[in-house]
């Protein structure tokens, strides 16, 4: 039987290696802030980054495919995945194992998808409620699914975080589109937030959009200090990072903004990584 076994585990082994490994290629901040969780969190979370951003590259990315196609082939993969308990897609299937092993709930799939779909079918946001439903399904759940693994069955705690985390992951989301707002307004042909165009993007709409987000890091940021003591620290390390390259976006003229794409350099990475495991270390609050 421990024979049987052991081409299936390999198999499992490899699954999470490769998402690891999309994360690495992806995101190198993100990767960075990830190796400060746990060995069986960090997999978890690798497996949530892997399958979202496979979804991501095929609405993004895969230009000149029928992305339609692929994207439902993707979410028939993954379904048919729950059905047998196992896939011979990589990133499915380590993205399942978590699914099953933190009981994350199927509406939050459900709705991260359904705002990848939106990026195929829709390309204007000209509401508040619009742009807020697909933030919900394009960040806010994610957040949400890696709750789950940080609270690990502890149900009161995550009903009791659920706000913050989603209020993390619309600043994440929010900051993600002023960063790109020349890639997805003028190669992607993508507005996000309402009423704004590259003619009205000024130096006011812009402290407008950075005083929102705000708001969203201040509630989230409760959050975050209540989190288990083996995920704080590399979501605080996170949360810095996106605080800083705010801060970097809000100093930047918006001319510049629609022009070049704003980066928090590597030194500085460094310096806020640092920064925060001092920080976690002596139970120091944030200003």
């Amino acid at each position: 039987m421990k024979e049987k076994d052991t081409p299936y585990k390999k198999y499992e082994a490899l699954t999470f290696s490769l998402s690891k490994e999309v994360t690495r290629q992806y995101s190198t901040s993100f990767f960075s802030a990830t190796q400060l969780f746990p060995s069986a969190v960090k997999e978890a979370i690798y497996s949530i980054y892997g399958f979202v951003r496979v979804a991501d590259e095929i609405v993004d990315s895969f230009q000149g495919f029928d992305q339609k196609v692929l994207l439902n082939r993707f979410e028939e993969d993954y379904y048919f995945a729950r059905e047998q308990g196992l896939s011979s897609n990589p990133i499915i299937h380590s993205f399942l194992v978590t699914v099953n092993r933190y009981n994350i709930d199927n509406k939050y799939v459900e709705s991260f998808l359904s705002s990848m779909r939106s990026d195929l079918d829709k390309n204007i946001y000209s509401t508040k409620l619009e742009t807020d439903q697909y933030i919900y399904g394009s960040a806010d759940v994610v957040g949400l699914m890696c709750l789950k693994v940080f609270c690990d069955s502890n149900e009161q705690l995550f009903e009791k975080l659920l706000t913050p985390a989603m209020r993390l992951g619309s600043a994440f989301q929010k900051v993600n589109f002023l960063r790109d707002l020349r890639e997805d307004m003028l190669h992607l042909g993508r507005i996000y937030f309402p009423d704004l165009s590259i003619a009205s993007f000024d130096d006011n709409t812009k402290l407008k959009l950075v005083n929102d987000i705000e708001k969203d890091f201040s509630e989230a940021l409760t959050g975050i200090k209540q989190l288990p003591s083996n995920s704080r620290l590399a979501v605080f390390t996170a949360y810095r990072y996106y605080k800083r390259l705010l801060e970097k976006i809000s100093k930047t003229p918006a001319s510049e903004i629609i022009n070049r794409r704003i980066r928090v350099a590597n030194a500085d990475k460094m310096r806020l990584f640092t920064y925060s495991i001092i920080r976690n270390k002596f139970h120091l609050d944030e200003d």
